[in-house]
């Protein structure tokens, strides 16, 4: 079918801001996202009825199958997601859990030490987003549950510090996808003073939004900076409430019922960390190993970078996945486990990650309808005005920005921004090419974060078992706070040309906010 073309016409952000409003204002994630869609579908197809279930029709088919044969990404990220849930309950089963919860309460002494865990973890297990939400969600949860912090605040430390650790490594599934986007800017442009690694660890010092977002984290953890509606659920925590999984998603209680499995008295810390060390050392592997055939395919030598370049992540995923499910079952079965109680445990495990994985289509389907809306080109076509070169980095910043909360995906907001940020530098002053393309970086992980329908969000709703609009409005006053302090970065960083001052000027912005989130704390702690 013909489909209308809103490439030039703002009508184009409706569809994505009607489902981010309904979803604030009515906390139903799947009601509002289907309302998107259907809106996208009316508006692409004329208002044809028929037009309009025909294009919905194939919108949901092209989540599952993609031109001829399934679509592997999607199913992979559900494949992985069920083998992680099964995973997880089988730890539960295995008393590995409650064994590891124990272990660390003899040694982590306080709320502050349980989320000072989830934070370093978040921070070394960079491979990918994904995979760092989901196993760091599963290691911490019980821990932070004795120590009631609540769920929106492990959300928060979730989300905060895997993308933007994947976002700053280049041994990552995301440095990597961005290197060969780099490369191909770099060629084009002819700048061959830097490769593209070489250009891509410049940016490292340039993406304001990352770097902050992970000091704020810890310095969220160490001075109980809470604030907005974390403070309540903080309060509600304290109170020994919020921690019934039943209640991640109020509009799905039948998919995500409590974990109700009689926890093995036998079991061992090294019944947790066995299988999820395997599981990490495992996708790392397999990563490597899916990007070495890739290179080896094209003709090319096998090296680190290339391999991550080149790997394919879903598959990675759910490879490493079944081995990690593997050892979960070494470790029941070794404790003589009857055969019933592994399955029905496996059965609730992958049952508890069906209302994320529902959650999921529907932000797949309106991503989809984005795309056909051009919704991204029209938002990129605002940045090529005639514009003051020294304010062309902050615009970019906040642009990327919008355009990622508004599409629900960083690494589209890369895939379009960062090229348009490439030729802006090209047309004004080739020097500011690196500073152009870092503010594209930071501002695409700010809308990220921000955006409820972000697969990264939704997953790091998941791994925490929180519900997910609690995580999004609780998340959002610290994500305001850095992309304020990262602006300040970008207008100075325009105007001097200087990484070292405009870093400075962020880090006295970064100061301030953290005192006045500190000055907000206190004044509701008097209050209170």
């Amino acid at each position: 079918m013909n489909l209308a073309d809103f490439s030039n016409s703002p009508i184009s952000i409706l569809p994505p801001l009607i489902a981010l409003g309904l979803a604030i204002l009515t906390r139903r994630v799947l009601l509002s996202l289907g309302v998107g869609i259907v809106l996208g579908a009316i508006l692409l197809s004329n208002y044809s009825v028929s037009g309009t279930a025909s294009y919905v029709f194939s919108s949901v088919k092209g989540v599952f199958i993609d031109g001829n044969s399934i679509n592997s990404w999607n199913m992979s990220i559900v494949a992985f997601l069920i083998l992680l849930g099964m995973t997880t309950a089988l730890l539960t089963l295995s008393g590995g859990t409650r064994a590891f919860a124990e272990w660390a309460q003899t040694r982590i002494k306080s709320k502050r030490g349980a989320k000072l865990l989830a934070a370093f973890l978040g921070v070394f297990i960079f491979v990918d987003d994904y995979f760092n939400s989901l196993a760091v969600g599963s290691i911490s949860r019980p821990v932070t549950d004795r120590f009631y912090v609540s769920r929106a605040k492990l959300a928060y430390i979730l989300d905060s510090t895997a993308a933007p650790m994947c976002v700053l490594m280049p041994a990552s599934s995301w440095g990597a996808y961005i290197i060969t986007i780099i490369g191909g800017i770099l060629v084009s442009h002819g700048v061959t003073e830097y490769s593209a690694l070489g250009a891509y660890v410049r940016l490292i010092p340039m993406n304001f939004y990352a770097v902050f977002a992970l000091l704020m984290v810890f310095a969220v953890v160490w001075f109980q900076l809470d604030v907005g509606p974390m403070r309540h659920h903080e309060n509600e925590a304290a109170r020994g409430n919020g921690f019934d999984d039943q209640s991640v998603n109020s509009e799905s209680k039948d998919l995500n019922e409590e974990l109700n499995i009689v926890e093995s008295e036998t079991g061992k810390v090294s019944d947790l960390i066995f299988p999820i060390i395997t599981l990490i050392v495992a996708t790392i592997s397999f990563m490597v190993y899916t990007g070495g055939e890739a290179l080896a395919a094209d003709g090319k030598a096998f090296n680190i970078l290339g391999a991550f370049e080149n790997t394919d992540v879903g598959a990675s995923l759910c490879y490493g996945g079944l081995i990690g499910l593997a050892s979960a079952l070494i470790t029941v079965f070794r404790q003589g486990l009857s055969a019933k109680d592994i399955g029905m445990t496996m059965w609730i495990g992958a049952k508890s990650m069906f209302g994320a994985i529902l959650i999921l289509f529907f932000a797949w389907t309106i991503g989809s309808v984005i795309g056909d809306m051009k919704t991204g080109t029209y938002l990129s076509s605002l940045a090529q005005g005639s514009i003051g070169i020294h304010w062309i980095p902050v615009i970019l910043f906040l642009l990327s920005g919008i355009m990622a909360f508004s599409t629900g995906t960083s690494w589209g907001t890369f895939g379009i921004m960062l090229p348009i940020a490439g030729d802006m530098a090209g047309a004004t002053d080739i020097a500011l090419i690196l500073p152009m393309l870092g503010a594209v970086l930071a501002g695409s992980v700010f809308g990220d974060h921000c955006s409820p329908i972000s697969d990264t969000t939704i997953l790091s709703s998941t791994g925490a078992r929180c519900c997910h609009i609690d995580h999004v409005s609780t998340q959002l006053p610290y994500a305001l706070s850095i992309a304020a302090v990262s602006a300040v970065g970008y207008i100075v960083l325009g105007f001097t040309s200087s990484v070292l001052v405009a870093f400075a000027g962020a880090s006295v912005a970064f100061v301030l906010a953290c005192f006045a989130l500190m000055m907000m704390s206190k004044r509701r702690s008097a209050t209170a």
